[in-house]
């Protein structure tokens, strides 16, 4: 056993793996993981397959071990924190997050993470203003933008349904919004 990280070969063959849905992914997964116990992406991963396949529980305690080894790990910090959200969890997913609104201004990471902050509260033209800046800003990750406009378009639609007069139900409408992105707790 070894206590270093996968090769960058190594996680692209994972990858790969994981790509082909007749393949044994997680046992690959495993297998890295059983020679490279402290790799922060390893455990990322699988708190991201297991969060997939609906093991909330297993997938918090993976992504919160790939932060734990990688603090600045800050994909997996957001990751972490949206599914704390996602989770019900909203206290949580503001602490996981705390390090990220410290990166600079041109962190889409941040932009969306400042967004998330007002969306928890139901403003939603800054949790828009922010969730758009953010996906300027990021270059890197279209799947997650991707994800942030689903968010903003079921913001647009809850504003377009208050100004209707259709907004008095008591449930809080970020919790509608998010409920469609995932809602199983994080703990038991």
């Amino acid at each position: 056993m070894s206590d270093t990280l996968a090769s960058d070969a190594d996680i692209a063959d994972l990858v790969a793996v994981l790509g082909d849905e007749s393949a044994d992914g997680m046992g690959k997964l495993e297998r890295l993981l059983a020679d490279h116990p402290d790799d922060a992406r390893l455990h990322f991963m699988k708190g991201s397959l297991l969060a997939g396949g609906g093991r909330a529980i297993e997938a918090h305690a993976a992504m919160s071990l790939a932060v734990e080894l990688a603090p600045a790990f800050a994909l997996a910090r957001y990751q972490l924190g949206f599914f704390e959200l996602t989770s019900g969890e909203p206290a949580r997913a503001l602490s996981t997050w705390g390090p990220l609104l410290a990166e600079g201004d041109g962190s889409y990471l941040r932009a969306f993470v400042e967004g998330m902050t007002h969306l928890i509260r139901d403003e939603f033209d800054l949790a828009i203003e922010l969730f758009e800046r953010g996906i300027r800003l990021n270059g890197e990750n279209e799947p997650m933008n991707d994800d942030i406009r689903l968010l903003v378009a079921e913001c647009r639609k809850l504003q377009t349904a208050a100004g209707e007069g259709e907004g008095d139900d008591v449930q809080s409408a970020t919790s509608l919004i998010l409920g469609r992105f995932g809602s199983t707790p994080t703990i038991q």
